[in-house]
Order: C-alpha cells, then structure tokens, then sequence
C-alpha cells in the first residue's frame, strides 16, 4: 500500500494542486530533453564516424557502451531516489547527462566518445526513477496513471523534433555545438526545476527516517515478475522504434521522405497511449476499482491488442501496415504506463524508486537481449518472423505480471 500523505487545507490544496500540475510539466520536458539527447549522436552518426575515424563496428560497441551503462545504472539509480528525494536525484541525474552530452562535442577520438556515451548511459536512468517518485508524492491514486503518461509522452515529442532540431544546429554551427547546444538546454532546466520543485509536508523526513532494506525487496516476488514482464514486452517498443523505419525501407521500398513523412504515425499513436493508458486506468479507479486492478485491467486490454501486430507479416499495403503499428504503438505505451503506475500503487513511498529502478533495468537488458536477435533475422530479411515473435510477447509479459501481483490486489 502507497503510505498516505497529510491532509491539506483547502488553501493548501489550491497551492499543491498548481504545484503538481508545474512538476509534471518539468517532468515532461526533462523526458524531451533526455530523448533529443539520447538521439543527437545517432542522427548525426555518419558525419561524428567521418570526422572521427570510426567505422561500423567501432561505433556499434560506442551504442553498446550506452547501453550496458544505461542497464546497470537503473538499479543504482532508483536507490539514489529513495535516499536523496526526487528533487536532488533529478537535479544530479540530468546534470551529469547534460554535461555528458556537452562533453561529446569535445571529443577527438573514438575512446573519447565511448567514454562520453558511458557516462550518458549513467545519467540517463534518473528521470525514470524520480518520476515515479515525484507522482507518488504529489498525486492521488487516480491521477497517478495520468501523469506518469504525460511526462512518457515527451520522449515521444523528443524523439520527433529531434531530427529536424539536430540537423539544423549541426547545419548552422557544426556538429560538435549540436551536441553542446542540446547539452546545455539540460542547464537552464535545471534552475527551474531547484527553483519550483517543494516536497509535501512529510516527504521529505518519510524518506531518511529507516535505510532501504534490499532483502526483503529482492525477496518479493512480485518485483522479479513486474521485471521480467517489462524485460519480456519492452523489446516490441525498441523494435518499432529502431528497426520499423528501417523495414519500411529496406523491405517496403520506401524512401527517406516518405517513411519520415509517414512514420511519425506510428509514434504520435505511441503518445496517444502513454496519456490514454493512464486515463483509463485512472477512470476505472475512479468508478470504484481498487487501483492494482485497474492497472492490470488496462494492461490486459493492451495485451489483447497487442498481438494485432502480427498481421503486418502478410504483407498487406503501407496504409494498413501503418495502421497495425500504430495500433501496437499505443497498446505497448498502455501497457507501459500502467505497469509504471503499478509500481508507484504496489510499494511504499520509501523505496518505490528503488523498486522502479530495478524493474526498469529489466526493460533495459530486454532491448540489449533483444537488438541481437532482431538484427540476426532482419539482416537475413526475415522481418515476418520478427512480427510474429513480438506479437506474442505482450500476452505472455501480462500473464508474469498478473501472477505475480495478484495476492495483493
């Protein structure tokens, strides 16, 4: 059971209420910051590679250094939450990445860079992890699911002015000031995010009161099936995000105009779900469904679209491929939301990031699984399989997670 907070005076609700609704806001535009962060590299790849002296492998074990920090540092990530609070976890978090992100337009050589994208993958995870923590401790069970889908939602708006953001900057002042131009933007947030951030009454002496106990957490079960159903269902995200412009093109024969003309359908359905995933929910609680439930509801709902996508291994035209995978799109982010929103419901203020750390990690160690299986199959043109495959996995990743959770609903 989420530990209660104070009642508020109508006065002090007035404040809270306007406080909240300027956290979520910050919340969101840290998750854009992270995500044209994240994609400045890749998009500007040929060039950096060029300039650098880097070939094809040189810059896929750079990827892999990312993303083996990125796993590691969720679990580590999530305690440092619990300890210092969403406020200063955010603060340190995004602040290291952004100064990682600056410190690649200084780069000379490949190790340079392998070394700036490691330190990325360390700063990266503590939006994730203070997210959570900030909802948890300033909105009520019904309107958890719902604002943990807003501020999902701006990695969907990073990922989509990214290009055009990134491109420009590289165009008008070089590659090296995009990366310390996007890098900068993460210093003027944090001001305001030290500025507006206030703990409610209870919070902040809730969280130093008793040290995390790791061993009755890595004894829960529930937390291995809420990670193993993330590390199970999440590669179908990484797998429309990464590798389904490249099938369009490379299977389709769809030029580079047209997949960034049209592709974007795909990740707006994306963000439809994120808030929608929450919405629901949240209605389900407010019509009187205790709020595990309705999580699981949800994220059954999303299960049973999800397999849809399976239909895109027939071949059928663009339009209909195109609207098959925005239908998995938003059934994923439903999905996605509502296990987060579980998290927040399932476990106490005092270590709920903690425990969101370590299921995250499962997502992440689910896409590094996952990048190799699915590159093996595309680079043999078997993206029919891969369809079929991850058509399967929300059903299964939902049945973990109902098990695991259900004797405490």
């Amino acid at each position: 059971m989420q530990e209660p907070l104070t009642a508020a005076s109508p006065s002090e609700a007035t404040h809270s209420g306007r406080l909240r609704w300027a956290i979520l806001a910050l919340l969101f535009a840290a998750t854009v910051l992270n995500y044209v962060d994240r994609q400045t590299l890749s998009i500007l790849a040929s060039q950096v590679q060029k300039d650098l002296g880097i070939d094809d492998a040189g810059y896929a074990r750079i990827v892999q250094y990312f993303l083996i920090a990125y796993a590691i540092s969720y679990i580590g990530a999530g305690w440092v939450t619990d300890k210092l609070g969403a406020k200063w976890t955010l603060a340190l978090f995004l602040g290291w990445w952004s100064l990682a992100n600056m410190a690649t337009g200084w780069v000379r050589n490949a190790a340079q860079l392998g070394f700036a994208r490691l330190m990325l993958g360390i700063g990266e995870p503590g939006v994730y992890t203070a997210g959570p923590k900030a909802v948890a401790e300033h909105f009520p069970s019904e309107q958890r699911g719902f604002a943990i889908g807003i501020y999902t939602a701006g990695a969907m708006v990073g990922a989509t002015i990214a290009p055009p953001l990134i491109a420009f900057l590289a165009l008008q002042y070089g590659w090296r000031a995009a990366f310390i131009i996007t890098g900068a933007a993460g210093f003027v947030w944090l001001a305001i995010w030290l500025v507006v951030y206030r703990s409610p009454d209870g919070a902040e002496p809730a969280r130093t009161k008793e040290p995390i106990r790791w061993g009755p957490i890595l004894r829960d079960r529930s937390v291995w099936g809420l990670a193993t159903a993330r590390l199970i269902a999440d590669p179908v995200w990484y797998f429309y995000l990464f590798w389904f412009p490249k099938y369009l093109t490379d299977e389709r024969g769809m030029g580079l105009i047209q997949v960034a003309s049209l592709a974007w359908i795909v990740y707006l359905a994306a963000d439809v779900g994120s808030i929608g995933g929450g919405w629901f929910s949240g209605r389900l609680i407010r019509s009187g469904i205790a709020p595990q439930r309705s999580r699981i509801i949800a994220m059954a709902c999303a299960a049973a679209l999800a397999p849809f996508g399976m239909a895109i291994a027939l071949n059928l035209h663009i339009g209909p491929t195109l609207a098959i995978a925005a239908l998995v799109a938003f059934a994923h982010l439903v999905f996605q939301i509502n296990i987060g929103a579980l998290v927040v419901d399932r476990y106490p203020m005092s270590h709920v990031a903690t425990v969101f750390g370590l299921i995250a990690a499962g997502s992440a160690l689910g896409g590094f699984a996952s990048t190799h299986v699915v590159g093996q199959l595309a680079s043999t043109g078997n993206y029919d399989r891969v369809f079929l495959l991850m058509g399967a996995l929300h059903p299964v990743a939902w049945f973990i997670a109902w098990i695991s959770t259900r004797s405490r609903q």
